[in-house]
C-alpha cells in the first residue's frame, strides 16, 4: 500500500514537472516571437518620421475638410445620398487618435500577447495622442461637423475610451452617441454597417483609420495580402482624398492576411509563415 502510495506521487510529481515545462517553453516562445515586434514599436515610438508622417495626414486631412464643406455632392462613403445631411466624419480610434504602443511595449518586456493586458491598458486611459489627431479633431468640431469614432474596442471599454479622449483635450459630442464600439448592437468587427448607420443621416466628409477596414467592409479587408493591395488600387481616387491612411507598423489586419487570419497559429507557425512571406526577389 505505501509503495502505490510513493509510486502515485512520483507520477503526480512528475506530470507536473512536465507540465510546468512545458508551460514556460510555452512562455518563452510567446515572447520570443514578442520580441520580434521590437523595431516596429520601437519605430512607432521613437522615429521623427513617424511623427511626420502622422502629421502630414492630419494636415492634408484638415485641409480636406473645407474642400468637403463647400461642395455639397462631397461624401467619403461610395455612393451615398448626400442630400440634405448633416456633416460629419469617421475615425477610428486605436493608433489613429490613441497612441496604445505603451501596450506594444509592455507585451515584449513582458513575454504576452494580446488580449492578455489590454483591457487593463485601456481602463487605465493614459494612452497619448497620434500626433496631429487633436489638432484636426478641433478643427472639424469647431467647423460644427459631427466626429464619429468607430473603433473596435469591445462596448466594456466605452467609458475608459471616452476618459482617456477627454484627457488628451480630444473632443466627443456628450449629446448623443458618437462612439460606436464592437459588441454594441450586435456590432462584430466587420465596420461596415457602422458606417453605414452614420451614412443614413450624415454626409460622411473624411474618413482616418490605421487600418484597410477602417475604410472597407470586411469582406474586402479579409483577404490575402496582394487581393488586399488590389482593393487598394480599386480606391485609388480616394486616398489623400476624401480617405486618409496612418502608418501602423505594429499591429493590423496587414500582419493578419499573412496567416489568411488564423490566429489559432502557434508561435512557431506563426515564425514559420512569417519567414515564408519574406521576399528576397522584391517582387
Amino acid at each position: 500500500m505505501k509503495a502505490r502510495l510513493w509510486q502515485f506521487f512520483f507520477l503526480f510529481y512528475a506530470f507536473a514537472s512536465i507540465e510546468n515545462i512545458f508551460a514556460e517553453e510555452s512562455k518563452k516562445n510567446i515572447k520570443d516571437i514578442k520580441e520580434q515586434n521590437i523595431m516596429s514599436v520601437l519605430y512607432q515610438q521613437t522615429a521623427a518620421e513617424r511623427m511626420a508622417g502622422s502629421l502630414q495626414t492630419f494636415k492634408l486631412a484638415k485641409q480636406a475638410i473645407d474642400k468637403a464643406l463647400a461642395d455639397p455632392s462631397w461624401s467619403a462613403l461610395p455612393g451615398q445620398n448626400t442630400r440634405d445631411k448633416k456633416p460629419a466624419i469617421i475615425v477610428d480610434v486605436d493608433e489613429t487618435v490613441l497612441d496604445n504602443t505603451a501596450y506594444e511595449a509592455r507585451m515584449i518586456l513582458n513575454g504576452t500577447s494580446y488580449p492578455e493586458g489590454w483591457i487593463r491598458w485601456c481602463k487605465e486611459a493614459v494612452a497619448t495622442e497620434v500626433p496631429g489627431a487633436k489638432d484636426f479633431l478641433n478643427y472639424a468640431a469647431l467647423k460644427g461637423i459631427t466626429i464619429f469614432y468607430v473603433t473596435n474596442r469591445v462596448f466594456q471599454l466605452k467609458e475608459a475610451t471616452k476618459k482617456n479622449l477627454s484627457n488628451l483635450g480630444i473632443p466627443w459630442d456628450q449629446a448623443k452617441d458618437t462612439i460606436l464600439m464592437r459588441g454594441e448592437n450586435n456590432w462584430n468587427s466587420d465596420k461596415g454597417p457602422r458606417r453605414a448607420l452614420v451614412g443614413s443621416e450624415y454626409r460622411v466628409l473624411i474618413m482616418v483609420g490605421d487600418n484597410l477596414g477602417d475604410f472597407v467592409d470586411a469582406k474586402e479587408n479579409n483577404l490575402i495580402a496582394s487581393k488586399r493591395k488590389n482593393i487598394v488600387k480599386d480606391y485609388t481616387d480616394y486616398w489623400g482624398v476624401k480617405w486618409f491612411m496612418l502608418q501602423n507598423v505594429a499591429y493590423g489586419d496587414w500582419e493578419g492576411a499573412l496567416y489568411n487570419f488564423d490566429y489559432s497559429l502557434s508561435p512557431e507557425e506563426v515564425h514559420k509563415t512569417r519567414i515564408k512571406s519574406l521576399d528576397p526577389q522584391g517582387n
